[in-house]
């Protein structure tokens, strides 16, 4: 039977060992935000390392201690009984350098200035975050992960943890992701920071300075996500050409004047989600993270060759792809595939016929959390109890 992992209660790292960033850039005096989940085993091999997407975090599971209706990003997931049991399991969620759930980042202060960092935080790369959550193992006392796992973003961080560190996993399970971005990808992504750096609230990104948010920037760049998220079917299916109740009798009136307010359910949805999100995101975070996307291409130093890229990779694999995801779309997921198979590694592939589009790896789909709870039963069979 499922279960929750109850109340979590998240827990701060300090590190004071300067990380060297891919930028050639370093930070030092940087903390990390985590929660465990789960018993570490005595022989301390059943750690499962959870990496996140780009407005996720730490939180992977169960209630917040700060905040009881803040429910883990993964909650359906992780925990007792669901397809990665916390009864066998030791699971970690980090929250990522340059986020705004905690660790240091755009909003922490930068002890040269006195003053939030905002835009003179250093750039970091998915091979960062991968190194400074080695070194959080490390504190942990984890030599060797299980298991590091993640969909969309955090799916490349699984790929690089499998040939950054290839002797530290057991298995890589990416989801949902890709091995760089597409130009449309990219596309997209700029289209989102534009709206947030020309909104006269981001001064520059030293918006905390003037106690001002670009919420405007910030709402638009999150309606443009999110339309990214979903497919056209889900569209059509939760919204379709739906009007408002109040824009039933005049929309198509013939003395109907164009207004601004919202009148489609979409708009509705669209615009709910954008407000929520510039409540509780940091801009500068938003801009950090989606270049962070936008870099990763482990195969750029291989003369395109993403065979070559994992050549290092030694651990197993477990990919999933959704068949309505045009987002991270199943062909991309198939070159990882054929890049891994080029390597004569070990490969699991599942391309769901799932309707949800992008976001079916959060949602609960009966095929793929099957899929996900078969193959962890497999690692579990490899690990002391």
């Amino acid at each position: 039977m499922t279960a929750s992992v109850g109340t979590i209660t998240s827990q701060r790292l300090c590190f004071d060992e300067p990380l060297a960033l891919s930028s050639g850039a370093s930070i030092a005096g940087y903390e990390l935000v985590y929660e465990t989940y789960g018993q570490l085993s005595v022989a301390r091999d059943n750690a499962v390392l959870v990496c996140h997407a780009l407005n996720a975090s730490h939180h992977v599971a169960g209630l917040s201690a700060d905040d009881p209706s803040d429910i883990g990003w993964w909650d359906n997931m992780v925990g007792p009984g669901k397809p990665l049991d916390t009864n066998r399991f030791f699971v970690v969620g980090v929250n990522n350098l340059g986020s705004c759930f905690g660790s240091t980042g755009p909003m922490s202060l930068n002890p040269a200035t006195g003053k939030p960092y905002g835009p003179d935080f250093p750039v970091v790369t998915v091979e960062d975050w991968v190194r400074a959550q080695a070194r959080l193992a490390d504190a942990l006392g984890i030599e060797r992960f299980a298991a590091v796992m993640g969909g969309s973003l955090g799916g490349m961080q699984a790929l690089a943890w499998s040939t950054l560190f290839p002797d530290r996993l057991a298995h890589c399970i990416a989801i949902a992701t890709a091995p760089k971005l597409s130009a449309q990808n990219i596309a997209f992504n700029e289209v989102a920071r534009r709206a947030i750096v020309t909104d006269p609230d981001f001064h520059g990104g030293r918006f905390y300075d003037h106690g001002t948010v670009p919420a405007r920037g910030l709402q638009v760049a999150r309606m443009i996500g999110h339309i990214t998220y979903l497919s056209d079917d889900v569209m059509a299916e939760k919204f379709g050409r739906t009007l408002r109740r109040h824009a039933q009798d005049t929309s198509l009136r013939s003395d109907y004047q164009f207004t601004f307010d919202v009148e489609f359910e979409i708009e509705s949805y669209l615009r709910y989600q954008g407000e929520k999100f510039s409540k509780y995101f940091d801009a500068n975070t938003y801009l950090l993270i989606t270049r962070a996307l936008d870099y990763f291409d482990p195969a750029r130093e291989h003369a395109g060759q993403l065979a070559a890229a994992l050549a290092p990779a030694r651990c197993d694999f477990l990919l999933a792809s959704f068949s309505t995801d045009w987002r991270f779309a199943p062909e991309r997921s198939r070159e990882i595939v054929a890049a891994l198979l080029a390597n004569r590694r070990r490969v699991t592939y599942a391309e769901i016929d799932a309707p949800h589009g992008h976001d079916a790896f959060l949602l609960d789909d009966a095929r793929y959390h099957a899929l996900l709870a078969a193959y962890f039963d497999r690692i579990a069979a490899g690990v002391s109890r």
